[in-house]
């Protein structure tokens, strides 16, 4: 069953689970694309400035298309759905919502560039699983977006995967810093992957593949990196601050929006 339209959705159970899946997946572009953007100026060199830069604007773009989405299902303007709601009602996955590091950006910044080097190339492999699914959704207009954004996914993959490889073979602290960012990143990963409590519905409705697909499939994407590497195979993911699905979130999340909705919230009613 191919469902063309917001006209078109067979009955209230099939819009809730598509609308649940699109705040996933818009929340999470939008905070990571964030979190990334704190890295300009700060980036190993000055190449990296501009390449992260990039992907974090196209990232952006990406959790803009999913807020249009949201919009065209009647949920609200999409620059109230990016900036207007509160941490509460967010669906994001608590790990990309985390600081990069103590300090602010524009003050006395102390990230971790293994860190984010690690979240970012597991978040985009997690990405592309996904993608590549949404391809085939049931929903069109989520397929069809699904095909816009895989070329860019290409460009991005291969930068995260070339870092991480990089730092992982380096040795010395590098290759230290790296295996303590993936312990770290791989505590909240299960966060990344799961799909919430309408999880069954959104697969039964074949808006996206089961959580155990896309895990497995995540899994195998990183298997060859894993294995040239020498890392532990398959790496273990876990949850351990709590489910963003469900709006758990924590502190980090509130100060980040309250600077990401910062000129938004001086006048709602503005057009951006």
């Amino acid at each position: 069953m191919k469902v063309n339209s917001p006209s078109d959705i067979p009955n209230p159970d099939y819009k809730k689970a598509l609308l649940s899946l699109l705040y996933q997946l818009a929340d999470d572009d939008f905070i990571i694309a964030y979190r990334g953007s704190e890295w300009l100026g700060l980036a190993p060199h000055i190449e990296e400035d501009v390449a992260f830069s990039s992907i974090n604007q196209d990232t952006m773009g990406h959790a803009t298309m999913f807020y249009q989405l949201l919009e065209d299902l009647g949920e609200g303007d999409q620059d109230y759905l990016a900036h207007g709601r509160k941490a509460a009602e967010r669906k994001n996955a608590i790990l990309l919502e985390e600081v990069n590091g103590p300090g602010h950006y524009l003050k006395e910044p102390d990230y971790d560039w293994a860190y984010a080097v690690v979240r970012h190339y597991f978040y985009t492999v997690a990405k592309k699983v996904k993608i590549d699914s949404l391809k085939n959704s049931s929903y069109e207009p989520l397929a069809e977006m699904a095909i816009k954004m895989n070329t860019e996914l290409y460009y991005h993959l291969l930068h995260w995967k070339t870092w991480f490889i990089q730092l992982v073979n380096a040795g010395g602290e590098a290759t230290s810093r790296m295996n303590n960012a993936i312990e770290r990143v791989l505590n909240e990963f299960k966060g990344v992957l799961t799909l919430g409590p309408l999880g069954k519905e959104m697969t039964l409705m074949a808006l996206i593949e089961g959580e155990e697909n896309l895990t497995k499939r995540w899994e195998l994407a990183l298997q060859p990196v894993f294995q040239s590497t020498s890392l532990s195979f398959p790496p273990k993911v876990d949850m351990k601050k709590g489910n963003g699905r469900n709006g758990e979130h924590t502190t980090d999340l509130d100060t980040a929006l309250e600077t990401l909705s910062e000129v938004y919230n001086s006048n709602p009613a503005a057009t951006w």
